[in-house]
This record gives structure tokens, sequence and C-alpha cells, in this order.
């Protein structure tokens, strides 16, 4: 079933007379969400969580961005000279990239039409666009805002490109992922991309204590006195997330009982510890945190840091990650990283990610770890890969290089009447099971790719490598040739 679009959230409701406009939210330092309704929303109410309560009102207490719009810099004089580039605003959950959309908006004096990139659809997108152009001809201005832009279609970022070109809208793209990645080339290049930070476990203390003085919009009403420690707590546990942080402290100021005597409400470690219980650990199997956990665990392991390998591997696994994709990557670094100077770390490898497809979650990160471990301390080589692409450019160089003659299988009277297989020489008929003879195609027959390392058991695969070579390659074809059995 085709999903119905939905419309712009400020948009004219379906009941209003025809003709109905929104008004757009005046410019100004107190304009935005949560002053009083202005911005065509209402304003935030008791029954509100407190982080939709305690949404900054301007741009002056916005927390933790001061790098991007803080006095000063590039954005902020810009919107004080009255301009407001097409943004995308990238950075992780509770950073505050809808709040600094608003504050954009309503500073830069625009009527701000909001759009869910996960609900809304083209059709959505044509009624913003219609609605921008005739607020453009009373002589208004129109920011666009679509949150979780990268869930757009190709199709959707390009139907909004010309109307971004052309001025009709401000393009203001919240995103969690890459946009490198996520957003249409055309689109990114009429954008400014602005990355958000999360807010660091100070710049959370300082919005707990304000949600906690605040009698209109925050929890100052309620008579609490907080345990010291409690607000470190849970600016420590909310992982950069403003959001996570506020909800923590509501519920851990609700779970505190009133004192019987009349006294102030005690909220304490006990109730912080309830309230933040167990996090979910931020991890998208689809986005950049699924890249660079998993580019955090190979690079521990290829460091020979066990200890920080088995904390990117348990933050995999804990966040859900697929075990058979964690245990495919151990098994390529078993060969990559480690190689030949420990050939037992490729079966430790395959070993694990049998056990841990046969036991499945949570067991499988038992043999997991303890494949990581292993890789770990194991000693390192490149040399299989730096061995394989030397021949693999070699390939390349020479796409066409025929099998020499005596190395062709020849199973037919005119396959030996062609040649195939004259003079090849059966290794087992020689001493060592050697045979002096060439195996390279004609013109290579010189090349060397595989360089032993240094580490563990490649120095004595090494010398037997020199060893070999200097039979294999002999000048002389008939040195230590030895009559065939029978």
């Amino acid at each position: 079933m085709r999903r119905r679009p939905v419309a712009p959230s400020l948009l004219p409701p379906e009941d209003a007379p025809p003709g109905a406009e929104v008004a757009a939210p005046p410019a100004g330092p107190g304009a935005g969400p949560g002053a009083g309704g202005d911005d065509g929303e209402p304003a935030a109410g008791l029954d509100q969580p407190l982080a939709a309560r305690m949404r900054p009102r301007a741009l002056a207490e916005l927390i933790g961005q001061d790098a991007v719009v803080g006095p000063g810099t590039v954005l902020r004089r810009a919107l004080e000279a009255g301009a407001l580039p097409s943004l995308v605003l990238w950075g992780p959950p509770g950073s505050g990239k809808t709040t600094l959309a608003r504050l954009l908006a309503a500073q830069a004096g625009a009527r701000l039409v909001a759009l869910s990139a996960v609900e809304s659809g083209v059709g959505a997108l044509r009624a913003a666009v219609a609605e921008a152009r005739a607020l453009r001809r009373q002589g208004g201005r129109t920011v666009l805002f679509v949150d979780e832009l990268h869930r757009w279609s190709r199709a959707q970022q390009d139907a909004a490109l010309p109307h971004v070109e052309s001025g009709l809208v401000t393009l203001i793209g919240a995103t969690t992922e890459n946009p490198s990645f996520e957003v249409v080339g055309a689109l990114l290049s009429r954008c400014r991309v602005v990355r958000l930070r999360p807010l660091s476990a100070a710049d959370l203390r300082t919005l707990l204590g304000r949600a906690l003085a605040d009698r209109q919009r925050g929890l100052g009403a309620l008579d609490l006195e907080v345990e010291p420690g409690v607000l470190e707590r849970l600016a420590d546990a909310a992982g950069g997330d403003a959001r996570v942080a506020l909800g923590a402290l509501e519920l851990a100021a609700l779970a505190a009982e009133p004192d019987p005597a009349g006294g102030p409400r005690r909220v304490t470690a006990a109730h912080a510890d309830l309230a933040l219980q167990r996090r979910a650990v931020r991890h998208d199997r689809a986005g950049d945190a699924h890249y660079d956990v998993i580019s955090a665990l190979i690079k521990s392991v290829r460091g020979s840091d066990a200890d920080a390998a088995l904390f990117w591997l348990a933050r995999l696994l804990e966040a859900g990650e697929d075990v058979l994709f964690v245990a495919r990557r151990l098994v390529i670094l078993a060969s990559e990283d480690v190689g030949l100077a420990d050939p037992a770390a490729l079966s430790v490898a395959v070993a694990a990610q049998q056990a841990a497809h046969f036991v499945g979650m949570p067991e499988a990160h038992l043999p997991l770890a303890q494949a990581t471990i292993y890789l770990a301390l194991a000693p390192k080589s490149n040399s299989v890969l730096t061995a394989y692409a030397a021949a693999a450019g070699d390939v390349l160089l020479h796409p066409d290089a025929e099998v020499p003659l005596h190395l062709r299988n020849a199973v037919t009277g005119l396959m030996r009447a062609e040649g195939h297989g004259a003079g090849y020489r059966y290794a087992h008929d020689f001493e060592g099971g050697v045979a002096p003879q060439s195996h390279a195609p004609a013109g290579l027959e010189s090349r060397r790719y595989y360089e032993a390392g240094g580490l563990g058991a490649e120095p004595a695969l090494a010398a037997r490598w020199a060893a070999l070579r200097d039979i294999v390659r002999a000048e002389d074809a008939g040195a230590g040739q030895r009559p065939r059995p029978g």
C-alpha cells in the first residue's frame, strides 16, 4: 500500500478556512520554539517531556555549539547580516540539530516548514514548495527543515534541488549520518555542512542545572533537593545526548518520594541509577558507527592492543551487530595482518567463526573474544597481502600472459602434438620433491612477490623459500634429476 504523503507541519490545518495562512515567526532573540507558540506551534506544556519543555528559545540559550553559532562565527555573522544559507546539520542524536534549525529560522525571520524524511514524500515537498511560492509573493521567506535527511531517496533530494538552487526555499537538513555518503552531490554542493559535536559532560551539567532551576518549564516547582554527584553521574552517562540527560533527570525526579515531614524531595544516586538503567549502545548497523567501530577493532588488533580490541568487540556485540559480520572481519584479519607469522591464526579465526555461528549470541562472544585476543597478541605480518597485491598488479599489466607449454594439461593426442606437457618435470621424481623448472609466464620468471616478514614463523619460511627458489629457478634444468620409478 502506498503511504499517503504527510503535509508539512506548519501548513494550515485541513479544517482551516480557504486562504488561511500560518504567520511566520518574528525575528529576534526571543523568537523560536517554546516562546509562547509564536512560531506556529503551541507553547511547551508540562505534559510534554522535560527535553521538549527545555528546548532553547534563543541562540543565547543554546549550549555546547559555540564553535558553530557562537559570537564571531561565520554563521552567526551571516545571521546578523540577515543571511541564512542552506545547511546540512550533521551530528549525533541529542546534539541540538532540530533546535538549531528552529532557532536559525526564527533569527532570520523566516517561516519554518518541517518535514520528516521518514514520513514525507515528494507530495509533501510539492505542497511545501507551493506554500513557499505563495509566501514569497507576499515578501516572506521559507526555511524547509528536513529531519533525517539521509532517509530521503535520491529522487526526493533531486526534486528539492531546483528550489534550493533558486532560493525559493532555504534548506536545513538534519542527519546523523555522514552527508558525503547520504546526500547527493548536487544538493550537497549547494549547502554548507555544519558539524555538531556531542555535548560535553560540563555542558550537560549546565543544562541539568538549568532544568532544576526553571520553575516554568523545568523542575523548579517540584521543590527538589539533589544529592551531590547525581548531576555529574547523569551527565557522564548520557553520552553527550541532551535528550537522554534531561529524560533521566525527569525520571529520577519523579521517582523521588515526597518528604512526609514536608521537606523537599531528595533525588539520590539510587534514583539516578534507576533512571539510567541500561542505556542502549549507540550504533547503526548501516551507518557511520558501523564502519567506525569495526575500523577501531581492526586497527586495535593490527596494533597488538588486546584490551582496546576487546572493548571495540564488546561495543559491536552489545549494540547488536551481526555476529557473523564480526567473525568475517576476524577471519580476514588472520590472513591480512597476522598471516604466515603465525599460520595457526587463520585456523583460530575460522574456528571462532564456526563456533559463533553454531552457538549464537549471547555465548558467541566467548569464541570471538578468544580469537580477538589471540590475533592481537600474535606476531604480525602483511606479507600475504603484499604478495597477492604484487601478483595481481602483474596480472593487470600482463592480462594475456600464456601458460608455458610444459605446464599445460595434455589429455588428447592433438594437445600432445601441440606440445602440451612436453618437458614437464614431475616434482616427486626429484631430490627433496622439488623440480628445477620455470612455472611462471614468459618474461615474468624472475618476478618475486612473496617477501617474508621477520616475526614469528616467517624467518624459517623465508629461509626455506630462499632454498627452494634457488632450486626451482636453477639455470641447469637437469641438476638433481632422477629417473622416474617403474
